[in-house]
Parts: C-alpha cells; sequence; structure tokens
C-alpha cells in the first residue's frame, strides 16, 4: 500500500505484517453514521476519542451529548477529554477491575444476575448483570478447549510410544504452549508420567476462573435524572450496530478495501463516499426488509435496466425503458420513480484501469 497513512499497526482482523488505515465513525442512537475520521494507520483506538469529541463540540456545536464506547476505547485519559466539554461516557469495564471492585466492596458477586443491578460509587453508576445465555457459550467453549488438549496429549503420547527416542521434554513443552494460546494455562497444567505425559486440572482454579462467565459491568457518569439503568444497558448494546457499520464498511457491498488512492485528501474522500453508499443501503435495506432478495441480489437486479443514449445535434439525451419484473417492485416498494429521460453528463471518471495507465 502506498498511501500516506498507511502504517503498521494493531490489526483487529489479525493480518500480521500489513500496513492499514484506521477509520473512526460516529453514529446516532440508531446506527445512523454522522462523521467518518480518517487516521494514520498506527493510531490507536482511544487516540481517535479526543478528534470525535472535537467534531460533536466544535463542528457540529451540540451541547449535552453521551459518548459511548467499548472498553478499550473509553479510558480515564479520554473520559477526562470528555468532562473537559461536558459531555457524558457510557463505557463498560475490564474482568480485572471487576474483581478488584469486589474486593474492595463497592458491589457484591451475588448481585450479577439476569435481570439488571445498579451500583452508585463515588459519583459514578454502575450497571451490573449476568447473561444467563453466554455463561453457557464460555462453559462450552471451555470444556471444547480442554478436549482440544487432550486430544493432542493422546497424539503426543502415541507418538512417544512408538518412538523410543523421541523427547518426553519437547512434547510437554508443545502441549504447554497450546494451553497457554486458549488462555486454560491457569487451571490446566503437564505433567510427566512413567514415560509419557498427562493432564492436572485444578478444578479449584476452574471455578474461580468461571465465576464472572457471562457478568459484565456497564459505568457511566450521567445522572439518575438523565437515564435509567434499563436506557444505559440498552446504548450500551447499541454499540452493536456501529460493529455491524464497520462490517459492512469493510465487507460485503462496500468493501472499502483494497484502497487505491493515495493521497490524504483523496483516502479521505474515499472514506466518506464509503460512507454515503452506507447510509444509501441503510435506507434500502429498510425499503426492501420483506423482500426474499438479498441487497446485493437487489442491485443486481436494477443494475440490468439499462438507458438509451439519443442525440440530437448537438445535445445528447438518455431514455430510461419502464420497470418491469424485480426491477419494478424493487423501486416501487422504495417508493422511487424514475424520470422518462435524462441529460447525459459527459463526465470523465478515473477507474483505476485508466489511472494506472495514466501513471505509466
Amino acid at each position: 500500500m502506498q498511501n500516506v497513512l498507511a502504517a503498521f499497526g494493531y490489526n483487529r482482523d489479525g493480518k500480521k505484517g500489513k500496513q492499514q488505515l484506521v477509520f473512526g465513525l460516529l453514529t446516532g442512537p440508531d446506527g445512523t453514521p454522522v462523521a467518518v475520521r480518517v487516521f494514520a494507520g498506527n493510531t490507536s483506538d482511544r487516540e481517535t476519542v479526543p478528534e470525535q469529541v472535537r467534531i460533536l463540540s466544535e463542528t457540529f456545536g451540540v451541547a449535552g451529548v453521551t459518548l459511548v464506547g467499548d472498553r478499550g476505547m473509553l479510558k480515564l485519559p479520554q473520559i477526562a477529554k470528555l468532562n473537559q466539554v461536558d459531555f457524558h461516557y457510557i463505557t463498560a469495564i475490564t474482568k480485572p477491575q471487576i474483581r478488584t471492585l469486589i474486593k474492595s466492596g463497592v458491589f457484591q458477586m451475588r448481585l450479577f444476575d439476569d435481570n439488571i443491578c445498579e451500583v452508585d460509587a463515588d459519583g459514578v453508576r454502575y450497571i451490573l448483570r449476568r447473561n444467563p445465555e453466554r455463561v453457557k457459550e464460555i462453559a462450552m467453549n471451555r470444556e471444547n478447549k480442554l478436549s482440544t488438549i487432550n486430544r493432542l496429549l493422546g497424539e503426543k503420547n502415541s507418538y512417544l510410544v512408538n518412538h523410543p527416542r523421541a523427547s518426553v521434554i519437547i512434547a510437554q513443552r508443545d502441549i504447554e504452549a497450546r494451553i497457554k494460546r486458549l488462555e486454560i494455562d491457569s487451571w490446566v497444567k503437564t505433567a510427566t508420567k512413567d514415560s509419557g505425559l498427562a493432564l492436572e486440572v485444578d478444578e479449584e482454579a476452574k471455578r474461580e476462573a468461571a465465576e464472572l462467565d457471562g457478568c459484565y459491568v456497564i459505568k457511566t457518569d450521567l445522572p439518575v435524572a438523565a437515564a435509567t439503568a434499563e436506557v444505559i444497558h440498552d446504548r450500551y448494546k447499541d454499540l452493536a450496530l456501529v460493529e455491524q457499520a464497520f462490517r459492512t464498511f469493510k465487507r460485503d457491498l462496500l468493501e472499502i478495501q483494497p484502497t487505491y488512492v493515495r493521497t490524504e485528501a483523496s483516502t479521505r474522500g474515499h472514506v466518506f463516499v464509503v460512507m454515503l453508499a452506507y447510509l444509501l443501503e441503510r435506507e434500502l435495506n429498510r425499503y426492501w426488509h420483506g423482500i426474499e432478495l438479498t441487497k446485493a441480489e437487489c442491485i443486481d437486479r436494477l443494475g440490468s435496466l439499462c438507458g438509451t443514449v439519443m442525440e440530437f445535434g448537438d445535445k445528447s439525451y438518455q431514455v430510461i425503458p419502464e420497470a418491469t419484473g424485480d426491477c419494478k417492485r424493487l423501486l416501487d416498494t422504495a417508493g422511487i420513480k424514475l424520470p422518462d429521460v435524462l441529460p447525459v453528463a459527459k463526465v470523465h471518471v478515473a477507474t483505476r484501469k485508466k489511472l494506472l495507465k495514466t501513471r505509466n
């Protein structure tokens, strides 16, 4: 990538050794995009927050805003930035932070339940809940990890039996490395047994590891009069709408990557156009919600509707045919009426293919 903003950084998709761009998306409560900004690829998520605060306070001139962000986005320095412009925040805390607050007596384990519970401490409201479905998922995942290690142990022991000169220490090292990668090393260990290996499961440590399964804590500085615990909980869960937007940006119809533009201005323009396309996609999805076709199939159907260019002297016009079949159904459902004739705009469009020829 020869983009001026491209740089190596933390890649959320796990693609190591690749340069990237970072863009921050600001949406409304219903997930509608409000603003988008592009940053260098080595910019951390936390560093994008001041820019979003500036957009809201200076560009839009709004007040009384509550910014909702995940655990990695809104930490103490970012919260301090929000306080400077009288903004509020809603975010979540990490498992180690939950354990620290439990040990200090701010709240107790018994408060985690299927229903929402609220605790106030030092001007901060904590919203507690345990998701029972998530508890089952994590427990199943933990057992699957243990089964994976047991299978690997069986393979290693079988190899050691059939290869007397094989090293038990090397086999043990391989298993322990896998245990660490699966993040179950706090309650699973290996031990040598005769000429092979055995697993040791610390049941007490396993129970401690499962203690906070499905538990999460949302925190905010919003006053009680501004929002109930249920509203705060729901607004944090609405972050899933932002995640959906990012997935659509990066995959599906929009495919923001690969980025062929190079300059900073062109890159920002490229991302801005993708955001506008996402807005259009959201509207079409709303109109076509009850149609049995995917959005890609709907757009493909509309792509078959072609006009005819007619020239009269020095002027050109495009005659639009009457839509039929799926095209008519899609347009009618969206409340769109096509004009009979359109003037032909003789605009030069620099496609990637033309750009490469120009540069050569």
